[in-house]
């Protein structure tokens, strides 16, 4: 087994601890590195998935070491989650090479000297788990597999470490520690899923994210783009109700080297995401704004959507993501997109210009946890009402932009209703000349559209990223 992927595993999760962003810190270590594929892959998944599930590897060693976790040195800690996940999460790979590699890793970091501990903290989990099996006290009926925290089928299932589970839990605690989620996220999703429906997007946000395309219907069609990537062995699969996507259905390497990248075909964009351009609904000739556009995957839809006729002012604060949104445009042969540099809620020169406005507000991501490992992490309650108090002021000044009879969409990738309902609920006690207006009929997004007439995707039930969205239409 080789060490290389755990050290720079090691060397990337202690660059995160020290306020790095996982994706950027993961991305310079790798683009540093010429690792061969199996490598690659490993190096990713321990970075992924020890940031994930921090809170469970945390107990852990509370459970297994005199010291708590935060009590422990910061690289020893870091060591140990790499060790702890692999013998928890990573069933192919032997129990012996996961205590052998985590041992070398505390011996090639200055932690010589607590090599032993590592080693004695490593095989007292194993022998814990190995207890379990034998008394049968892991929660479960059925034959626990070679790793104690998947199933059968290799899927991670509730890790079966009843050990960390005292009865004083309460159901929060105890689906936060399963799961390594902060008692907020857990409590917000309690409320309004209840527990069966919490744990399942508790699972479900723990899995590695998918890749979905939108197909560019202004160069190429969605059979066109199906048949080249199956000619290049490419596995891809239609998604419900997304009449522009492709999910690839298997790792498939560098996207930009899948066939059309370079020809414009596609881009890179989750399905709910695609379903926020059909409910705008722009129409050819029109001008649409798009308030918050960077990096840009919405704009582009727009534009596709009218044909590439009138326009789309892509609005954002920094200029270097909005010229990294018009290489794009560029690639995708898009023409009628005008970048605007600047605060959104400082626009007085969009004031009435807009046929249709989209809100695609900054927030906390709860929707996209699975995607941005440390985003759990990040976050709190203090920072949800400032981004809520941010949604709010954009969406006042964005209504501003919109003509009379106009139609105006807010939307967010999060699942707290302090950003979401909370906000257009506000938003129309303050402004009763807005009403909501639900999807069109057959529209993609009808199929999501709750009786209040707002779209929300349950990652859980649909399969696709957690996003809210509301049209509206001002008489």
């Amino acid at each position: 087994m080789s060490l290389l992927p755990r050290q720079l595993a090691f060397l990337t999760l202690r660059a995160i601890h020290r306020d790095a962003f996982a994706d950027v810190a993961l991305d310079r270590v790798l683009n540093q590195n010429d690792l061969l594929p199996p490598d690659r892959r490993l190096l990713t998944e321990l970075v992924y998935g020890s940031i994930r599930r921090q809170r469970t590897l945390d107990a852990m060693i509370d459970h297994l070491a005199r010291k708590k976790a935060h009590q422990q040195p910061s690289d020893l800690r870091t060591i140990l989650h790499l060790g702890l996940y692999q013998l928890c999460y990573l069933n192919h790979i032997p129990a012996s090479a996961a205590v052998n590699t985590t041992v070398d890793l505390a011996k090639q970091n200055g932690l010589a000297g607590l090599a032993g501990f590592v080693n004695g903290v490593l095989r007292q989990f194993i022998r814990l788990v190995e207890q379990e099996k034998e008394t049968g006290k892991s929660g479960s009926d059925e034959k626990l597999s070679s790793s104690p925290c998947l199933d059968p089928a290799g899927h991670v299932s509730n890790p079966r470490l009843s050990f960390l589970l005292s009865p004083s839990l309460s159901p929060i605690e105890r689906l936060g520690i399963l799961h390594s989620y902060p008692d907020w996220i857990v409590a917000v999703w309690l409320e309004q899923l209840g527990l069966q429906e919490t744990e399942a997007l508790c699972e479900w946000m723990n899995q590695p994210p998918h890749i979905d395309l939108r197909v560019n219907t202004l160069q190429a069609t969605v059979e066109s783009v199906e048949a080249a990537m199956q000619a290049a062995n490419v596995v891809v699969g239609r998604v419900p109700y997304l009449p522009q996507a492709l999910r690839l259905l298997e790792p498939a390497g560098a996207v930009q080297q899948l066939p059309g990248f370079h020809e414009g075909q596609w881009m890179v964009q989750d399905s709910s995401a695609q379903l926020v351009g059909y409910l705008v609904d722009p129409q050819p000739g029109e001008v649409v704004a798009d308030a918050c556009a960077a990096p840009g995957g919405k704009t582009m839809h727009l534009a596709e959507l009218m044909q590439d006729k009138g326009t789309v002012w892509a609005c954002d604060r920094t200029p270097s993501r909005l010229k990294k949104l018009q290489q794009n445009a560029e690639r995708l042969g898009l023409h009628s997109i005008q970048t605007v540099a600047g605060d959104s809620r400082d626009m007085p020169q969009l004031r009435e210009q807009c046929d249709r406005v989209l809100v695609d507000a900054p927030c906390s991501g709860l929707g996209t946890l699975h995607r941005h490992a440390d985003a759990r992490w990040r976050q709190t309650p203090e920072s949800v009402q400032e981004l809520a108090t941010l949604q709010t002021q954009l969406l006042e000044q964005a209504a501003t932009w919109v003509k009379p009879a106009g139609i105006l969409v807010y939307a967010t990738c999060t699942l707290h209703p302090a950003e979401n309902e909370t906000v257009i609920q506000t938003f129309l006690t303050h402004h009763p000349q807005w009403r909501i207006e639900p999807p069109t009929p057959g529209s993609p997004p009808a199929a999501f559209t709750t009786p209040a007439g707002w779209v929300k995707v349950w990652p859980h039930r649909h399969d696709m990223d957690g996003f809210f969205m509301t049209r509206l239409k001002k008489s």
